[in-house]
């Protein structure tokens, strides 16, 4: 699996107008970092936090002008002045991408650059070679679910305690994620389970989740 490079990005995922997108330099992370803090301060504690410490980039993420690491990010861009941040992992084994975190500056989450990144996201996953892609969302708020169901993900359950957020109440706890995913291989190149092989509940949940009419899987 290669990552696209940015003149690549920039035709799987045309932006509204006036947006830009470029991959993040090393000079950015520091000017990043900040920005994350005030776009997101719920970032403090769980997965996310990552994104705040120096050590992550140098160890983890692939920077423009630097080696290829599994973790890619770019950020966007408005009038020159740094409006959002996209990431998303890639996992060369299974060949499976991981849309990792993408946020935007609370004053340009009307522009939309969140649906063209969501909506562009199998493009540019076809295009590295992948085939199968997820995401965690969080259910603090519907719309994040509501995105990924309009773009033809699939629900396929939820993780209880996965991830850590801060509660109304300032409190840090463990919450439910609900898991998003989508096959970019035809039915056809999947090993259906048999259904003896599974327990009442695991086939009933398999048969609600993929459902083999609207899947094409072999009967």
């Amino acid at each position: 699996m290669r990552w696209a490079t940015i003149d690549e990005l920039r035709q799987l995922v045309p932006l509204p107008a006036g947006y830009e997108v470029e991959q993040l330099r090393r000079g950015d992370v520091p000017e990043l970092i900040a920005a994350l803090e005030c776009w997101h301060p719920d970032i403090r504690v769980g997965a996310g936090s990552a994104y705040l410490r120096h050590a992550f980039y140098d160890d983890k993420v692939t920077l423009a002008g630097e080696a290829e690491r599994d973790t890619y990010a770019v950020v966007f861009r408005h009038a020159g002045r740094m409006v959002g941040l996209w990431s998303w992992e890639r996992e060369p084994d299974a060949l499976a991408i991981y849309g990792r975190l993408l946020v935007i500056d609370p004053q340009h989450r009307g522009a939309r650059i969140a649906v063209a990144a969501m909506l562009g996201t199998e493009r540019l996953a076809r295009h590295c070679g992948a085939e199968f892609m997820y995401v965690m969302a969080t259910l603090k708020m519907p719309q994040m679910a509501q995105a990924m169901e309009r773009a033809g993900y699939t629900l396929l359950g939820f993780l209880p305690g996965y991830d850590r957020e801060v509660g109304a109440d300032g409190s840090v706890k463990r919450v439910f994620e609900a898991v998003y995913a989508k096959v970019l291989v035809p039915a056809s190149a999947l090993l259906w389970p048999a259904p003896e092989h599974m327990t009442p509940r695991a086939r009933e949940l398999f048969a609600q989740t993929f459902a083999r009419a609207s899947t094409g899987a072999p009967q």
